[in-house]
């Protein structure tokens, strides 16, 4: 599925920088329509202003269940303001309006009788940098179930899921009762995701996950993403193109438009499609040229 008609073929040269990134997805072998057959979101005509300024312009997406999709673009170009769209983070923002709808499940997040809460209860958030609470380890995992009045049998057996759910039970489960920030970059990033997933949401929110952490901790977050696929709906905002090529299903591509007046950037959707086909067969010339380095 793409936004845009094709405005250009692919050199032999572009074809062999685009076609690097594409070669290291790590599920290429995975079939999937064109379009996501079940999504879990969508938005629709998503417009996005923080007071006079149009930050975003006719967003339309569908995420799919159980699928990985990357937001790739330059810096300014949108793609984290709508992330924040999509479990209402942006209502924290002074001065900023949402148009268009957001539909979860069929139902509007925007619509009057939308509780924000409750909708951050079942699409979590993952930042850009890890944030534990001055807690325990045991304490930033049971901290969600609590004040959300989540009905727990046993919290201790809550805590250990979510700890191996987030591949970290192994290498915490004998300090639970220490500072969570005793722990390394990557550990406190997969203790934010097993914060998350405690309390059992259905889609997870990802602003750049890895962009504070080192090769080896990043490696970790991306595999651990791959094994929450089968379980969660996974939507990422990346400026790293080739983890947008090692671990979603789909890449939507935005860009970013200047105001020839103010100089304001307004956000665009360029094209969204497989990501096997962003990565080696674009459809849209400046799809290609920010996957061949050529800005961005």
């Amino acid at each position: 599925m793409s936004t845009t008609p094709a405005t250009s073929s692919t050199s032999r040269t572009d074809q062999g920088q685009i076609g690097s990134l594409a070669g290291v997805h790590s599920d290429s072998d995975r079939e999937l329509p064109a379009h996501p057959a079940q999504p879990v979101m969508e938005a629709k005509d998503l417009n996005v202003f923080y007071g006079d300024f149009h930050a975003v312009h006719d967003v339309n997406l569908a995420y799919g269940r159980n699928e990985i999709t990357a937001m790739i673009g330059p810096s300014g170009c949108g793609k984290s303001t709508v992330l924040r769209c999509l479990n209402r983070m942006n209502d924290l923002v002074a001065g900023a309006r949402v148009e268009g709808q957001v539909m979860y499940h069929e139902q509007d997040i925007y619509a009057k009788n939308v509780d924000p809460i409750a909708v951050r209860t079942h699409i979590g958030m993952v930042f850009q940098k890890p944030n534990p609470f001055p807690k325990s380890i045991y304490d930033n995992i049971a901290y969600g179930p609590r004040v959300t009045g989540m009905k727990v049998d046993n919290m201790d057996d809550l805590v250990e899921e979510a700890l191996r759910g987030a591949a970290l039970w192994d290498e915490v489960k004998d300090k639970l009762k220490q500072s969570a920030y005793g722990l390394s970059g990557g550990q406190q990033q997969r203790l934010c995701i097993a914060r998350t997933i405690a309390t059992k949401p259905d889609l997870i929110l990802m602003d750049e996950p890895c962009s504070a952490l080192d090769p080896i901790a990043t490696a970790r977050v991306e595999d651990l993403m791959l094994q929450l696929r089968n379980d969660y709906t996974i939507i990422v905002v990346t400026h790293n193109m080739q983890q947008a090529a090692r671990v979603s299903d789909r890449t939507a591509f935005f860009t970013a438009r200047p105001d020839e007046t103010t100089g304001n950037r307004t956000g665009l959707l360029v094209e969204y499609d497989l990501t096997s086909n962003i990565f080696s067969n674009p459809s849209d010339k400046r799809t290609e040229d920010y996957i061949s380095g050529r800005f961005g």
